[in-house]
């Protein structure tokens, strides 16, 4: 495999450390979600870094799908939901996604036709699958 483009960062501390990256558009204190039983606080976590991340690749994949199906999405808006949830078989944990995918001027079914067909094409969308639930949602 060859590589088109390698982001690159470090983290320091974990969960409730720091993350930098080698460009240093990215440089975010870690905080442990209170609801995971951190202290909350100034910064971000993993999930969220996620959720921006996949929700953005998604959504260029949507507006490619459309475009070469002719269909305007200029007033799309996605919105990726990452979260932790207990995983059973082992008493740990695992995550999941919801995509929530407006395409205004669109009927339900037709969005969630160009929806499935940008999950096919996303990259992120071909890591997760088989590894991660991830449930598409039409809004």
């Amino acid at each position: 495999m060859m590589a088109l483009y390698t982001a690159t960062a470090k983290v320091h501390g974990g969960r409730q450390g720091r993350v930098e990256s080698s460009t240093g558009a990215v440089d975010v204190n870690l905080v442990m979600p209170k609801e995971l039983g951190g202290g909350g606080g100034n910064g971000t976590n993993p999930e969220e870094l996620f959720a921006a991340g996949y929700g953005a690749c998604y959504q260029s994949a949507l507006a490619n799908v459309a475009r070469k199906a002719k269909v305007n999405v200029t007033d799309t808006l996605v919105t990726s939901n990452v979260m932790i949830d207990k995983d059973p078989t082992d008493d740990g944990f695992k995550l999941s996604v919801r995509l929530d995918v407006s395409i205004p001027g669109l009927s339900h079914d037709e969005a969630l036709e160009i929806a499935k067909k940008a999950h096919e094409f996303c990259p992120y969308s071909k890591a997760t699958r088989g590894n991660i639930d991830v449930e598409l949602n039409i809004v």
